[in-house]
């Protein structure tokens, strides 16, 4: 049996929003829902209110690193989505190329000052990189020819990312001892999940999230999900899985034989530390934003039983982003559900998958280092 989601998103309230969205937020607010705005964490350099739907730009602004001069090119070069999206203005997007070009020419300095001095070579690898590939985009933007400024544009972004987890050093802080003894994901891991409709490839976040993502490493590596059919598809909002056949609803520990329960985990912005066993709402966090915001197609979160915040275990589901309906910053499931990661692969596959598709396989590809096992109890 599939755990529900405690999410009053009915297909008559669906209805609703779509046909009165104009007042969405307002009767939102005054049916006792809380409105949670989402802006980047402190390390970002994107004005507040500004809502990132790209699942591979949350995935580089959340990650625990205090370099302005990177996040400064990393904004830059975000920022030509944002212009290409407004009607092609290409002003804008020259000189966004030109603030990056002049960043990695006569600021590559601090772009290093961060990185350790043994990934250092590495880093200056890619900062060449970077800088041919603004070399490349140059003259796609000069002839306003927008497929490639995008292609060119998200090859340069990758980069960048790839720069910033260099400076990525040691595990930002440490896991409540309660749940010290699940396993624990301290860094990132790319997992490519097979399925009878094609393959998906999604990035987990350890630092923000490293016990619902370790847990899921953990599962992937026993291979618990493969053979798995989804169980609960909804267009414009989730698709399900990780159900086993059975009467069993989650994952049994085989070296302990007991139900694997996994918190509620959130970090919020300008926390060191995730909330854990309480939603955000609960705590009376109500306007509080998160680092890993259900803003991007394809977040991936932890299903869990209704009412109990402490009970998820292998169920997960993806987040089918619809604009109108899920307005990015102002969804209702931030602070309630334990995001983990982001699809970063496979939109097209996603798009056609429904209840009754199958999970062929799930296997790390990357990050497996990142894991740590669960300790076995003592008890």
């Amino acid at each position: 049996m599939a755990h529900s989601l405690s999410y009053p998103m009915t297909k008559i309230w669906k209805r609703w929003l779509r046909a009165s969205l104009t007042v969405t937020l307002l009767v939102v607010f005054f049916l006792g829902t809380s409105v949670i705005s989402w802006t980047p964490n402190s390390f970002a350099t994107l004005p507040a209110g500004n809502a990132i739907t790209d699942g591979k730009a949350l995935l580089r602004y959340s990650l625990p690193i205090d370099n302005p001069t990177v996040r400064e090119l990393q904004a830059s070069l975000e920022d030509i989505a944002a212009q290409l999206r407004a009607n092609r203005r290409w002003g804008a997007i020259t000189n966004d190329l030109k603030k990056a070009n002049k960043i990695v020419k006569e600021r590559s300095a601090k772009l290093l000052a961060t990185v350790p001095e043994e990934r250092k070579p590495q880093a200056m690898a890619l900062i060449d990189q970077i800088q041919a590939g603004i070399d490349t985009l140059t003259p796609a933007i000069e002839a306003k020819q927008k497929d490639p400024v995008w292609e060119d544009r998200a090859k340069l972004l990758n980069l960048v990312g790839e720069l910033e987890e260099l400076m990525a050093v040691g595990f930002p802080f440490e896991v409540p001892a309660e749940y010290s003894n699940l396993p624990q994901l301290k860094g990132r891991a790319t997992v490519e999940i097979t399925t009878n409709k094609g393959d998906l490839t999604v990035v987990l976040d350890g630092y923000s999230a490293p016990v619902s993502a370790g847990n899921f490493v953990d599962l992937v590596q026993r291979g618990f999900y493969n053979g798995l059919e989804f169980t609960r598809s909804e267009d414009s909002y989730v698709l399900q899985v990780g159900d086993p056949p059975g009467k069993e609803e989650g994952f049994i520990d085989p070296a302990t034989g007991k139900y694997r329960a996994v918190p509620l985990e959130v970090l919020a912005e300008n926390d060191k530390t995730p909330t854990y066993g309480i939603t955000l709402e609960d705590a009376g966090r109500y306007r509080d934003g998160v680092v890993l915001p259900f803003s991007a197609y394809g977040t991936l979160a932890m299903a869990r039983p209704e009412g109990d915040p402490n009970g998820a275990s292998s169920q997960f589901f993806f987040f089918l982003f619809e604009p109108e309906l899920t307005p990015a910053g102002r969804n209702l499931l931030d602070g309630r559900y334990s995001v983990f990661g982001y699809l970063t692969e496979g939109k097209e596959v996603l798009e056609q998958l429904k209840a009754g598709d199958v999970i062929k396989s799930a296997k790390v590809v990357k990050g497996l280092e990142n894991l740590i096992p669960q300790v076995a109890s003592s008890k």
